[in-house]
């Protein structure tokens, strides 16, 4: 995998998700940044579940969305950003736990195009993770567009 030849993409990963709104108004953290890999821990509430108590299948997507995002970033140049053009989520079992890991991982890292892999788990200190959601994503790489870059 190309590497980014910023000496602190940690630094840069963890500025810009401080400053996404939607992840703070969730209660996500973000727990680990390596090279191509991203991961983000987000407590069980009841006000982000559907009708049956389990995780909303929304906040499962956003949040492996947002995983997957990061860990793109990660290894892009420090003048260039990304947004995601497309991604497809498969939701594999009930979001049941007391916490809820997600995790992204770039599959293939490229100049304008980077595609991640992320999967979801729930968490229960009486259980091991349990895999609830699997995501792709595709990731347009954003370069000379204000707004767009740290």
């Amino acid at each position: 995998m190309a590497e980014t030849t910023e000496p602190d993409f940690r630094a840069r990963v963890r500025r810009s998700f401080d400053r996404q709104a939607f992840m703070r108004m969730i209660g996500a953290e973000l727990t680990r940044v390596e090279q191509g890999m991203v991961e983000i821990e987000l407590p069980f509430n009841e006000m982000m579940t559907q009708q049956h108590g389990i995780l909303h299948a929304g906040i499962i997507s956003s949040a492996l969305e947002t995983a997957g995002t990061y860990a793109g970033y990660s290894v892009l140049e420090p003048d260039a950003g990304l947004l995601t053009i497309e991604f497809k989520v498969n939701l594999l079992s009930p979001g049941r736990g007391e916490r809820f890991l997600f995790r992204g991982e770039v599959t293939k890292p490229g100049t304008t195009i980077i595609v991640s892999d992320g999967r979801a788990y729930a968490m229960s200190q009486d259980a091991p993770p349990k895999l609830i959601a699997s995501m792709t994503a595709t990731k347009m790489v954003v370069r000379d567009r204000e707004g767009f870059a740290e």
